[in-house]
């Protein structure tokens, strides 16, 4: 492999070659670094330190150092950055794949902490990082920078990267931390998106009460509606699947279908410029609940792992990216002359990220915990110290933003600009990279588990296929199996009713599920027989399940 690879890095430095070459050589040279990737993080699956996303990024370091050597250092590109290929082709897969296999009854069960952090958080980490870069900045030589400016890095550096986070940390070991992480970033990754298209519609140089009016009125309508529209595409799946039986002929049509429509509802939401994010993730939810129970049981096999796979690739392909584009020599040229600016304002901008996310995550964790009655369901301070650590990488979205705002396709010409695109480029590496490394050891640290790990990845396997079969809201927990797959006593009749209410928000929501929407739109237990039809394939599995739990 080493050959080839060399072999393909000179024909990249090579001036004679044609411009019809230039893109078979890059898309060559990026497969054969996803597969050695996807090799080097399988030889370092157990590391206590190293992640596939951090593996991916020095991987991408390495080669853009290669790069630049053999073109003398003149170039270490190899494609040129869009922001449109990663909201459009490489962000969809990797959203929609976190709403489909997340737990959700975890996630529904916090989900009032979670939009304090995602939403409120990310409206006081765009204040900080707003308000203190405008007064610091100024003191600095870094060239000119309006109010707009300010604003855009606030939005920038207020999104915690979803991606980074979801390799972190692991949705068995450590369920709670996981969701509040997971359901933060993308909830935050929304908010950022929305306050950055907003302060590209309006002109924030003047605020008045009018303005700040109708920029939460945006907000709203764009994150009611955007959430909405994924349950709507989402229920039109599970309609569509239920009445037509496509796996009766054809199970290519059914995971066909499945793929388009979760992909539709992005470019809907783009279409009508609602946030995306929301509404494929909210689209995924649905989706596995309903439309994943009215396909084949082939169906369901493949889909699981044709979601997840995509989801793979495009967080290694996004991660390669970053590492190789941060050695971009023309950003960097214009600040080769004065390299202490760019370390200050990088410093400046780092630190900021450190004091938003205190700012607001050990408070917001002290008010969700006033909601919680049981000492059991509140967020210790342990957990609220992982959840801020893990929260402080910046990635593929922030670098998106930033090359959105201070670029013109890819490239720029002004020292302000250039300042702030290798600033940003500096904190993303540092947090991944950094925060990368330590979260592993600093969760089993706070949090160590008491379980072995071959507990935990012989029951893997079952636990997320249980996790597709959760009813969306429940009332309690499973009163047979715990999160690790592990069978527990039956709760008594007079504990549930002390520890829950008997008529709970969970209760009229299954209530209302069984009686309205599972009938019309399918779901474990409510598709009708029909020959060849995926109740067969229910029932099939049903009976195996009741023999394993028999076993």
């Amino acid at each position: 492999m080493g050959f080839p690879l060399v072999s393909a890095l000179m024909r990249l430095g090579v001036k004679s070659t044609t411009t019809d070459e230039a893109p078979i050589n890059s898309i060559t040279l990026f497969v054969v670094l996803l597969c050695f990737c996807i090799v080097i993080g399988h030889l370092l699956e157990k590391s206590r330190w190293m992640t596939e996303s951090v593996t991916a990024l020095l991987i991408g370091l390495c080669t853009g150092i290669v790069i630049l050597l053999n073109t003398e250092w003149k170039s270490s590109r190899v494609l040129v950055f869009n922001e449109d290929i990663f909201f459009i082709y490489l962000l969809p897969p990797i959203i929609f794949n976190a709403g489909f296999q997340v737990k959700k009854k975890r996630f529904f069960q916090n989900f009032m902490t979670i939009m304090l952090l995602g939403a409120v958080g990310s409206f006081i980490s765009f204040g900080i990082v707003w308000l203190g870069s405008l007064h610091l900045f100024e003191k600095m030589d870094i060239g000119f920078l309006e109010m707009n400016d300010y604003l855009a890095l606030g939005a920038i550096f207020s999104a915690t990267d979803t991606v980074c986070t979801l390799q972190v940390l692991n949705q068995d070991e450590t369920p709670l931390l996981y969701s509040l992480v997971f359901g933060e970033g993308v909830v935050n990754d929304a908010t950022s998106v929305v306050l950055f298209n907003a302060i590209q519609r309006f002109d924030l140089s003047h605020i008045n009460s009018t303005i700040v009016m109708e920029f939460i009125g945006n907000f709203l309508y764009l994150f009611l509606t955007s959430t909405l529209l994924g349950i709507a595409v989402g229920l039109l799946s599970a309609y569509i699947m239920k009445k037509l039986y496509l796996g009766r002929h054809s199970t290519d049509r059914e995971v066909a279908l499945m793929i388009l429509m979760a992909y539709l509802s992005y470019m809907v939401a783009e279409l009508f410029d609602l946030s995306g994010i929301l509404t494929v993730f909210f689209c995924g939810i649905v989706m596995s609940h309903y439309t994943w129970h009215n396909v084949t049981e082939r169906s369901r096999v493949t889909t699981k792992h044709a979601f997840a796979t995509l989801s793979f690739v495009s967080e290694i392909f996004i991660f390669l990216y970053v590492g190789m584009d941060a050695l971009d020599i023309e950003k960097w040229k214009f600040v080769s002359e004065s390299p202490g600016t760019s370390i200050g304002v990088s410093s400046i901008l780092l630190g900021l990220v450190l004091i938003g996310r205190a700012a607001f995550v050990f408070p917001l964790c002290f008010a969700s915990n006033l909601t919680r009655k049981h000492q059991s369901d509140k967020i210790g301070f342990k957990q609220q110290v992982t959840v801020w650590w893990a929260g402080l990488m910046r990635g593929a979205v922030s670098v998106a933003l930033a090359y959105n705002w201070f670029t013109m396709s890819g490239h720029t010409q002004r020292r302000g600009n250039a300042v702030m695109i290798t600033s940003t480029i500096t904190v993303v590496l540092f947090t991944n990279v950094v925060c990368g490394l330590l979260t592993k050891p600093l969760v089993r640290w706070l949090l160590p588990q008491h379980k072995h790990s071959g507990s935990i990845m012989s029951s893997e396997l079952l636990s997320s296929e249980m996790s597709l079969a959760m009813p969306l809201l429940t009332n309690g927990d499973d009163p047979k199996w715990d999160m690790a797959g592990d069978r527990i006593p039956r709760r008594t009749v007079l504990r549930m009713l002390l520890m829950t209410p008997v008529r709970s928000v969970h209760y009229y929501w299954r209530m209302f599920d069984d009686s309205f929407m599972r009938p019309v739109f399918g779901g474990r237990g409510f598709v009708p027989f029909a020959p060849g039809s995926p109740n067969e394939d229910i029932v099939h599995q049903s009976v195996l399940g009741e023999q394993q739990i028999v076993e």
